[in-house]
Protein backbone atom coordinates (compact mmCIF):
# COMPACT_ATOMS: atom_id res chain seq x y z
CA UNK A 1 0.00 0.00 0.00
CA UNK A 2 1.37 3.32 -1.08
CA UNK A 3 1.70 6.51 1.18
CA UNK A 4 -1.48 7.88 -0.49
CA UNK A 5 -3.52 4.48 0.05
CA UNK A 6 -2.94 4.87 3.30
CA UNK A 7 -3.82 8.52 4.40
CA UNK A 8 -7.34 7.64 1.98
CA UNK A 9 -7.81 4.97 4.05
CA UNK A 10 -7.03 6.17 7.67
CA UNK A 11 -9.16 9.42 6.81
CA UNK A 12 -12.34 7.04 5.96
CA UNK A 13 -11.79 5.09 8.98
CA UNK A 14 -11.72 8.24 10.81
CA UNK A 15 -14.75 9.70 10.01
CA UNK A 16 -16.74 6.22 9.45
CA UNK A 17 -15.52 6.07 13.81
CA UNK A 18 -17.32 8.98 14.08
CA UNK A 19 -20.29 9.60 16.38
CA UNK A 20 -23.93 9.65 14.22
CA UNK A 21 -25.38 11.92 15.69
CA UNK A 22 -22.46 14.70 14.65
CA UNK A 23 -21.89 13.76 11.21
CA UNK A 24 -26.10 14.38 10.63
CA UNK A 25 -25.40 18.20 12.22
CA UNK A 26 -25.30 20.78 10.20
CA UNK A 27 -22.09 23.01 11.67
CA UNK A 28 -20.45 19.04 10.88
CA UNK A 29 -20.99 19.42 7.54
CA UNK A 30 -19.41 23.00 7.10
CA UNK A 31 -16.42 21.84 9.37
CA UNK A 32 -12.85 21.43 7.99
CA UNK A 33 -12.39 19.03 5.45
CA UNK A 34 -10.38 15.54 6.68
CA UNK A 35 -9.19 15.06 3.64
CA UNK A 36 -7.95 17.29 0.50
CA UNK A 37 -7.46 16.56 -2.36
CA UNK A 38 -7.85 18.32 -5.95
CA UNK A 39 -11.00 16.39 -6.71
CA UNK A 40 -13.88 16.38 -4.93
CA UNK A 41 -17.36 14.32 -4.37
CA UNK A 42 -19.52 17.01 -2.85
CA UNK A 43 -18.80 20.75 -2.75
CA UNK A 44 -20.94 22.87 0.45
CA UNK A 45 -20.56 26.43 0.60
CA UNK A 46 -22.04 28.85 3.26
CA UNK A 47 -22.48 31.70 4.16
CA UNK A 48 -22.25 34.04 0.62
CA UNK A 49 -25.22 34.95 -2.10
CA UNK A 50 -26.17 32.12 -4.14
CA UNK A 51 -24.32 33.71 -7.34
CA UNK A 52 -21.30 33.97 -5.40
CA UNK A 53 -21.82 31.01 -3.94
CA UNK A 54 -21.60 29.09 -6.99
CA UNK A 55 -18.97 30.80 -8.63
CA UNK A 56 -16.44 29.10 -5.43
CA UNK A 57 -18.51 26.01 -5.94
CA UNK A 58 -17.82 25.50 -9.63
CA UNK A 59 -14.61 27.11 -8.92
CA UNK A 60 -13.19 24.33 -6.53
CA UNK A 61 -14.28 21.35 -9.17
CA UNK A 62 -12.18 22.52 -11.75
CA UNK A 63 -14.89 25.09 -13.50
CA UNK A 64 -17.60 24.80 -15.65
CA UNK A 65 -15.19 23.71 -18.33
CA UNK A 66 -15.17 20.36 -16.74
CA UNK A 67 -18.67 19.37 -17.61
CA UNK A 68 -19.58 21.78 -20.44
CA UNK A 69 -17.55 21.71 -23.99
CA UNK A 70 -17.15 24.11 -26.78
CA UNK A 71 -20.21 24.01 -28.89
CA UNK A 72 -22.57 21.77 -26.54
CA UNK A 73 -26.46 22.20 -25.78
CA UNK A 74 -26.72 22.46 -22.36
CA UNK A 75 -30.63 22.00 -20.27
CA UNK A 76 -30.51 23.50 -17.09
CA UNK A 77 -33.71 22.44 -14.96
CA UNK A 78 -34.53 24.56 -11.77
CA UNK A 79 -37.86 24.36 -9.67
CA UNK A 80 -40.10 26.52 -11.81
CA UNK A 81 -43.13 24.79 -10.30
CA UNK A 82 -44.97 27.83 -8.53
CA UNK A 83 -46.81 30.73 -8.78
CA UNK A 84 -44.97 33.13 -5.98
CA UNK A 85 -42.31 35.55 -5.78
CA UNK A 86 -38.72 34.27 -4.91
CA UNK A 87 -38.91 36.06 -1.21
CA UNK A 88 -41.35 33.23 -1.19
CA UNK A 89 -38.30 30.40 -1.96
CA UNK A 90 -40.67 27.88 -3.16
CA UNK A 91 -38.64 27.96 -6.72
CA UNK A 92 -35.29 28.05 -7.34
CA UNK A 93 -33.54 30.84 -6.60
CA UNK A 94 -33.30 33.23 -10.07
CA UNK A 95 -29.78 34.83 -9.20
CA UNK A 96 -28.48 30.71 -9.28
CA UNK A 97 -30.36 30.10 -12.18
CA UNK A 98 -28.44 33.21 -14.03
CA UNK A 99 -25.14 32.46 -12.74
CA UNK A 100 -25.01 28.72 -13.63
CA UNK A 101 -26.27 29.94 -17.03
CA UNK A 102 -23.44 32.74 -17.64
CA UNK A 103 -20.72 29.74 -16.63
CA UNK A 104 -21.96 27.61 -19.37
CA UNK A 105 -21.83 29.94 -21.71
CA UNK A 106 -18.23 31.00 -20.48
CA UNK A 107 -17.26 27.19 -21.34
CA UNK A 108 -18.38 27.63 -24.62
CA UNK A 109 -21.50 26.45 -24.55
CA UNK A 110 -23.45 26.36 -27.93
CA UNK A 111 -27.30 26.69 -26.31
CA UNK A 112 -28.51 26.97 -23.24
CA UNK A 113 -32.41 25.90 -22.22
CA UNK A 114 -34.17 26.28 -19.01
CA UNK A 115 -37.73 24.66 -18.69
CA UNK A 116 -40.19 23.15 -15.65
CA UNK A 117 -43.23 21.40 -16.09
CA UNK A 118 -44.74 23.34 -13.56
CA UNK A 119 -47.66 22.67 -11.50
CA UNK A 120 -49.21 25.97 -12.08
CA UNK A 121 -49.68 27.54 -14.99
CA UNK A 122 -46.73 27.77 -16.60
CA UNK A 123 -46.33 31.53 -17.83
CA UNK A 124 -47.03 33.02 -14.46
CA UNK A 125 -44.44 30.73 -12.88
CA UNK A 126 -41.91 31.84 -15.54
CA UNK A 127 -42.73 35.07 -15.06
CA UNK A 128 -43.32 35.78 -11.09
CA UNK A 129 -40.53 33.34 -9.75
CA UNK A 130 -38.18 35.76 -11.74
CA UNK A 131 -36.75 33.41 -13.29
CA UNK A 132 -37.84 33.99 -16.76
CA UNK A 133 -35.98 37.20 -16.78
CA UNK A 134 -33.01 36.18 -15.29
CA UNK A 135 -32.90 33.54 -18.13
CA UNK A 136 -33.13 35.56 -20.81
CA UNK A 137 -31.14 38.83 -19.10
CA UNK A 138 -28.41 35.97 -18.89
CA UNK A 139 -28.59 34.70 -23.01
CA UNK A 140 -30.36 31.52 -22.13
CA UNK A 141 -33.88 30.04 -23.87
CA UNK A 142 -36.70 29.45 -21.61
CA UNK A 143 -38.53 26.76 -23.20
CA UNK A 144 -42.34 25.53 -22.28
CA UNK A 145 -42.53 22.11 -20.23
CA UNK A 146 -46.74 22.19 -20.55
CA UNK A 147 -47.69 20.68 -23.93
CA UNK A 148 -47.29 16.85 -23.70
CA UNK A 149 -45.87 17.08 -27.30
CA UNK A 150 -42.83 18.00 -26.17
CA UNK A 151 -42.51 14.53 -24.50
CA UNK A 152 -41.31 11.27 -25.98
CA UNK A 153 -41.60 7.43 -23.96
CA UNK A 154 -38.79 6.29 -22.74
CA UNK A 155 -38.61 2.68 -21.04
CA UNK A 156 -36.90 2.86 -17.21
CA UNK A 157 -34.75 -0.84 -17.51
CA UNK A 158 -33.64 -0.72 -14.05
CA UNK A 159 -37.06 0.67 -12.97
CA UNK A 160 -39.24 -1.75 -9.71
CA UNK A 161 -42.68 0.21 -10.17
CA UNK A 162 -41.69 2.45 -12.96
CA UNK A 163 -40.72 1.09 -16.05
CA UNK A 164 -41.45 3.70 -18.34
CA UNK A 165 -42.22 8.01 -18.87
CA UNK A 166 -42.33 10.17 -20.78
CA UNK A 167 -39.68 12.65 -20.75
CA UNK A 168 -38.83 16.04 -22.44
CA UNK A 169 -37.08 15.85 -25.44
CA UNK A 170 -34.40 18.63 -24.46
CA UNK A 171 -33.64 15.87 -21.66
CA UNK A 172 -32.86 13.42 -24.60
CA UNK A 173 -31.90 16.11 -27.12
CA UNK A 174 -29.07 18.26 -25.00
CA UNK A 175 -25.68 17.10 -24.38
CA UNK A 176 -25.59 18.19 -21.00
CA UNK A 177 -27.94 18.26 -18.67
CA UNK A 178 -27.88 20.27 -14.89
CA UNK A 179 -30.46 19.70 -12.11
CA UNK A 180 -30.92 22.58 -9.89
CA UNK A 181 -33.24 22.24 -7.19
CA UNK A 182 -34.71 24.29 -4.59
CA UNK A 183 -34.41 22.66 -1.17
CA UNK A 184 -37.53 22.36 0.92
CA UNK A 185 -40.35 20.37 2.79
CA UNK A 186 -42.78 17.81 1.32
CA UNK A 187 -45.82 16.64 2.39
CA UNK A 188 -45.13 13.33 0.59
CA UNK A 189 -41.33 13.48 0.06
CA UNK A 190 -40.90 14.98 3.32
CA UNK A 191 -38.28 16.83 1.55
CA UNK A 192 -38.00 17.87 -2.06
CA UNK A 193 -34.10 18.10 -4.12
CA UNK A 194 -32.22 16.71 -6.69
CA UNK A 195 -34.07 13.49 -7.35
CA UNK A 196 -37.44 14.86 -6.54
CA UNK A 197 -36.83 17.77 -8.63
CA UNK A 198 -36.37 15.00 -12.03
CA UNK A 199 -40.57 15.18 -11.71
CA UNK A 200 -40.49 18.12 -13.44
CA UNK A 201 -39.35 16.25 -16.91
CA UNK A 202 -41.65 13.70 -17.24
CA UNK A 203 -45.07 13.95 -18.02
CA UNK A 204 -47.36 11.82 -15.60
CA UNK A 205 -46.39 12.77 -12.30
CA UNK A 206 -49.83 11.09 -11.17
CA UNK A 207 -48.82 7.72 -11.78
CA UNK A 208 -46.07 8.30 -9.48
CA UNK A 209 -48.16 9.33 -7.06
CA UNK A 210 -50.63 6.26 -6.97
CA UNK A 211 -47.86 3.58 -7.13
CA UNK A 212 -45.56 4.53 -4.43
CA UNK A 213 -43.80 8.37 -5.15
CA UNK A 214 -40.58 7.31 -3.01
CA UNK A 215 -39.78 4.03 -5.28
CA UNK A 216 -40.62 5.86 -8.70
CA UNK A 217 -38.63 8.66 -7.36
CA UNK A 218 -35.51 6.47 -7.18
CA UNK A 219 -36.64 4.42 -10.10
CA UNK A 220 -36.22 7.12 -12.49
CA UNK A 221 -32.82 8.36 -10.92
CA UNK A 222 -31.57 5.23 -12.51
CA UNK A 223 -32.58 6.10 -15.88
CA UNK A 224 -31.31 9.85 -16.02
CA UNK A 225 -28.38 11.26 -14.02
CA UNK A 226 -27.76 14.90 -14.17
CA UNK A 227 -23.69 15.96 -15.07
CA UNK A 228 -24.29 18.13 -12.17
CA UNK A 229 -27.20 18.32 -9.40
CA UNK A 230 -26.61 21.96 -7.83
CA UNK A 231 -28.95 22.34 -4.57
CA UNK A 232 -30.30 25.66 -3.86
CA UNK A 233 -30.64 25.99 0.00
CA UNK A 234 -30.45 29.92 0.66
CA UNK A 235 -33.76 30.04 1.88
CA UNK A 236 -35.23 27.00 2.91
CA UNK A 237 -38.48 26.28 3.15
CA UNK A 238 -39.22 24.19 6.91
CA UNK A 239 -42.89 23.44 6.50
CA UNK A 240 -45.66 24.03 4.50
CA UNK A 241 -43.72 22.67 1.03
CA UNK A 242 -44.02 22.59 -1.56
CA UNK A 243 -45.51 25.63 -2.18
CA UNK A 244 -45.67 27.71 0.99
CA UNK A 245 -47.58 30.13 2.77
CA UNK A 246 -45.40 32.90 3.82
CA UNK A 247 -41.68 33.93 4.11
CA UNK A 248 -42.79 32.98 7.94
CA UNK A 249 -42.20 29.62 6.82
CA UNK A 250 -38.44 29.91 6.12
CA UNK A 251 -35.36 29.71 7.35
CA UNK A 252 -32.27 31.35 5.95
CA UNK A 253 -29.76 28.91 5.33
CA UNK A 254 -27.43 30.65 3.07
CA UNK A 255 -26.07 27.29 2.22
CA UNK A 256 -25.50 25.63 -1.77
CA UNK A 257 -24.23 21.68 -2.58
CA UNK A 258 -23.07 20.56 -5.66
CA UNK A 259 -22.44 17.07 -6.79
CA UNK A 260 -21.99 15.02 -9.75
CA UNK A 261 -23.40 11.77 -7.16
CA UNK A 262 -27.95 12.57 -6.82
CA UNK A 263 -27.86 10.38 -4.20
CA UNK A 264 -25.24 12.15 -2.39
CA UNK A 265 -26.25 15.39 -2.68
CA UNK A 266 -29.65 14.69 -1.34
CA UNK A 267 -28.48 13.18 1.38
CA UNK A 268 -26.62 16.33 2.41
CA UNK A 269 -29.10 18.00 1.53
CA UNK A 270 -31.18 15.88 4.11
CA UNK A 271 -28.93 16.99 6.31
CA UNK A 272 -28.88 20.64 5.74
CA UNK A 273 -32.29 20.17 7.05
CA UNK A 274 -32.47 18.49 9.54
CA UNK A 275 -33.12 14.49 8.83
CA UNK A 276 -30.67 11.92 8.27
CA UNK A 277 -30.83 10.16 4.57
CA UNK A 278 -32.80 7.19 6.04
CA UNK A 279 -35.36 9.62 6.87
CA UNK A 280 -36.23 9.98 2.63
CA UNK A 281 -36.83 6.64 1.90
CA UNK A 282 -36.24 7.33 -1.78
CA UNK A 283 -32.79 8.54 -0.47
CA UNK A 284 -32.34 4.90 1.42
CA UNK A 285 -33.85 3.04 -1.76
CA UNK A 286 -31.50 5.04 -4.31
CA UNK A 287 -28.89 4.33 -2.55
CA UNK A 288 -29.76 0.25 -2.34
CA UNK A 289 -30.37 0.51 -5.88
CA UNK A 290 -26.30 1.61 -6.08
CA UNK A 291 -27.73 5.18 -8.23
CA UNK A 292 -25.11 6.25 -6.12
CA UNK A 293 -24.87 6.97 -1.96
CA UNK A 294 -26.06 8.23 0.56
CA UNK A 295 -22.79 7.66 2.51
CA UNK A 296 -21.42 10.75 3.55
CA UNK A 297 -18.21 9.75 5.65
CA UNK A 298 -16.70 7.42 2.05
CA UNK A 299 -16.97 10.51 -0.06
CA UNK A 300 -14.27 13.73 -0.20
CA UNK A 301 -16.14 17.36 0.28
CA UNK A 302 -14.95 20.45 0.16
CA UNK A 303 -16.72 22.43 2.45
CA UNK A 304 -16.47 26.09 1.79
CA UNK A 305 -17.04 28.79 4.13
CA UNK A 306 -17.78 32.38 2.96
Amino acid sequence: MDRREFIKRSALAALAAAPAASLGSISNLFAEPVLSKNSYDLVAVKGGEPDSMFDKAIESLGGMKNYVKKGQTVVVKPNIGWDTSPERAANTNPKLVARIIQHCFNAGAKEVYVFDHTCDNWTKCYSNSGIEKAVKDAGGKIVSGASEGYYQKVDIKHGINLTDAKVHELILSSDVFINVPVLKSHGGGRITVGMKNLMGIVWDRGYWHRNDLHQCIADFASFKRPELTIVDAYNVMMRNGPRGVSVNDLSPMKSLLISQDIVAVDAAAAKIFGLEPDDVPYIRIADKMKIGTKDLTRLNINRIKM
